[in-house]
């Protein structure tokens, strides 16, 4: 239409109508390219405002999640702006005993890291400064003594190094916080005591140990391991001690092998946070799965439904003496359970009925066969 209106008015006016319509095109074709960048403009001004917005929000939310939590990020002590340090030489002078103990271990040792340049190291970094005690010829109200400190103020000193770290960051959601159990229930900061080699009925009865009874040798324990955790833990003596157990006596396991001692979100503060049973498939890997055709309880509640992990007088450490026991607590009428009930052809009278892990061989799942045959 617009064509047409054109073309009738260079007709009128006696003007060659191609010329006419090149000139209207032009000018048809700038009025557009006016009207783009305004509407351009709008585009990218509203998608770098929805972008700022997000930004404002994502830190105020960070913000806020930090002061929920109750602490941030913690970071070593800063070089001091004052006076008030006195060194690690001064606390010698008075103190030799601990600081021959304590220069060869990681904690004397950090002022060689690069990392640590300019930060608070030695006796300092975690009982504060020292002149105060010096110069009150050793008062010992003027100074951090951990004596004096109850077991959550001690792991928040300790906390203020050691956090940030995936084995430490859930201590306070743990089982030992929750108790009054702090850092140095378990660990020397000042490193382990002498060994002590008088007979205790927790010990390795064999040469693989890779720790001696009552010696530590790696994370700054006050003792072996399993005889620290024992100590608590008592009940756990027994159960390892039974005729079939995982090897921790024998040194060849730790409990840290399986438990987080620093907390974690799953039962029993069992390691890794993929379930409860990670801990068990990490070693037993040809269990893990995924199988075509599941064992419900391995799924639904896991492999301490059917194994005792500390120890059993089962084989396999089963918690049943025979095998036929723990598969008719599912399959049977006698509960409800979902599971199906035994066939009437096994007659358990007959001894070949007896053991049903001869013919359902793959018991923790198959790929193969919907009746665990293979």
């Amino acid at each position: 239409m617009a064509t047409r209106m054109v073309t009738a008015m260079c007709d009128a006016n006696h003007i060659p109508r191609n010329h006419c319509r090149i000139t209207y095109l032009l000018k048809r074709s700038h009025s557009n390219k006016s009207t783009m960048p305004f509407s351009a403009r709008q585009i990218k001004l509203s998608s770098l405002a929805l972008v700022t917005l997000s930004l404002v929000v994502w830190l105020a939310f960070g913000a806020v999640s930090e002061h929920a939590s109750g602490f941030a990020q913690p970071s070593p002590t800063p070089a001091p702006a004052n006076d008030n340090y006195v060194g690690t030489e001064t606390c010698a002078a008075c103190h030799e005993a601990q600081f021959k103990s304590f220069e060869g271990t990681k904690h004397g040792q950090l002022h060689s890291l690069e990392s640590w340049k300019g930060k608070v190291v030695g006796c300092e970094a975690c009982h504060g400064p020292g002149k105060e005690h010096v110069d009150s010829s050793g008062d010992k109200m003027k100074i951090r003594s951990f004596k004096r400190m109850d077991s959550k103020a001690i792991a928040d000193t300790c906390l203020a190094c050691h956090a940030g770290k995936e084995n430490h960051n859930n201590f306070r959601r743990g089982e030992h916080w929750r108790n009054n159990v702090g850092c140095t229930e378990c660990h020397s900061a000042h490193g382990p005591e002498p060994p002590n080699f008088r007979s205790s009925s927790i010990t390795f009865p064999a040469n693989v140990a890779h720790q001696k009874p009552g010696q530590a040798t790696r994370a700054m324990l006050r003792s072996n391991e399993p005889q620290l955790c024992m100590s608590c833990h008592t009940e756990t003596k027994a159960q390892f001690s039974k005729p079939f157990h995982h090897k921790v006596l024998e040194g060849t396991m730790n409990c840290s092998d399986c438990h987080n001692p620093h907390g974690g979100f799953e039962q029993k503060q069992a390691k890794l946070a993929v379930g409860a049973d990670a801990a068990c498939i990490k070693c037993h890997s040809n269990k893990a799965g995924p199988f075509v055709f599941e064992h419900a309880p391995l799924k639904v509640e896991g492999c301490s439904a059917c194994h005792t992990p500390h120890g059993s007088a089962n084989p396999k450490m089963l918690k049943r003496s025979s095998v036929r026991q723990l598969c008719f607590e599912c399959h049977s009428s006698i509960t409800e359970q979902s599971a199906p009930d035994v066939p009437s052809f096994h007659n358990q009278a007959v001894l070949r009925y007896q053991n049903c892990t001869i013919c359902h061989a793959a018991i923790h799942g198959s790929n193969s066969s919907a009746t665990f045959f293979r």
